[in-house]
């Protein structure tokens, strides 16, 4: 990489370059002018159907004088009405949530909003100090690693829970949650298989989060099945695997979301959600107090050669 305030082959901003600049010709064809593409209400080579196509949707759809959103008026009935988190629910279950519900959501996208230096935020602020003209590369570059590791465990939890509950009758006391707990994880260990949400690497003596989290979806009334199986796990796995682990924020979020009826294919989503947030307060504190120049050089400065080492055989991936 060239060192501030030395020339590279890159062209500065307001050099000439191989790229057209703004107002130039280019081989892109000009707004007004004829192109490829089928103007609106042209021929093109798609089959007619002998009637207008339409595209329904219950989301935002507008005319000259409205925007309708979920059937409602977007000025009137959505803006300064509607809080964000509230909205957010509604448009991905196409129904107005109750005030229990929007208090135990948006309970969730708080608890997922940041937790510190991990690697989404520090990829966040390093794809920023590279690229400062382009803050969605740096919340894209953090939301692309929500995975198996950090945030995706919400939506492992709530399908693993899910998928247990799936094959067996509800049971209707504690005895039988830890019943039906105990079978599971003692199922998981044979397998050889971690349970999502069990364990965190900082928080080892009981996540805060989680706790907070089955308190408040029970004085909602929604403390359901899947925070049920997931409370009993954390009560009984110790009798398996012979230590106690702590129930991550990640997965109680993904129980509570999922006994909140949402679907299971986007409970990543609500994680990524949350988490565009707490990313954007990591810029915003980056702006200030920046520190992605001091990671980046740790690496750069401390760098050690050392010999090629081969795979054998294709290696351990091999």
């Amino acid at each position: 990489m060239p060192e501030p305030g030395t020339q590279s082959n890159v062209p500065e901003s307001g050099t000439q370059s191989d790229m057209p600049e703004s107002g130039t010709q280019s081989d892109m064809p000009e707004s007004g002018t004829q192109s490829d593409m089928p103007e609106s209400g042209t021929q093109s080579d798609m089959p007619e159907s002998g009637t207008e196509r339409q595209y329904p949707t219950a989301l935002g759809a507008s005319s000259p004088t409205t925007i309708t959103l979920l059937g409602q008026d977007l000025a009137e009935d959505v803006m300064g009405q509607v809080g964000f988190g509230e909205l957010a629910f509604w448009l991905a279950t196409q129904r107005r949530p109750t005030s229990g519900e929007i208090r135990v959501f948006e309970a969730i996208l708080a608890a997922l909003a940041d937790h510190g230096f991990t690697p989404t935020a520090i990829v966040t602020r390093l794809t920023y100090l590279s690229a400062p003209d382009s803050v969605q590369g740096a919340l894209a570059a953090g939301l692309l690693g929500g995975g198996s590791r950090f945030l995706g465990v919400t939506e492992d939890c709530g399908r693993f829970l899910n998928e247990v509950l799936r094959e067996h009758p509800i049971p209707d006391d504690d005895a039988g949650w830890d019943a039906l707990a105990l079978e599971t994880v003692r199922a998981r260990r044979a397998e050889r298989k971690l349970i999502p949400g069990l364990g965190h690497h900082v928080h080892k003596d009981g996540d805060p989060r989680t706790p907070r989290l089955f308190q408040i979806a029970a004085e909602e009334g929604l403390y359901g099945p899947h925070l049920s199986l997931f409370a009993a796990i954390g009560r009984v796995h110790p009798q398996v695997l012979g230590r106690t682990l702590p129930l991550n924020g990640a997965g109680v979020c993904g129980a509570a979301l999922a006994d909140l009826g949402l679907p299971l294919e986007l409970l990543r989503a609500f994680a990524l959600l949350a988490r565009t947030a707490g990313l954007i307060g990591q810029l915003a504190e980056e702006l200030r107090h920046p520190v992605a120049a001091d990671i980046f050089l740790s690496v750069d400065l401390n760098n050690q050669s050392i010999p090629p080492e081969p795979y054998a055989n294709g290696g351990l991936h091999g």
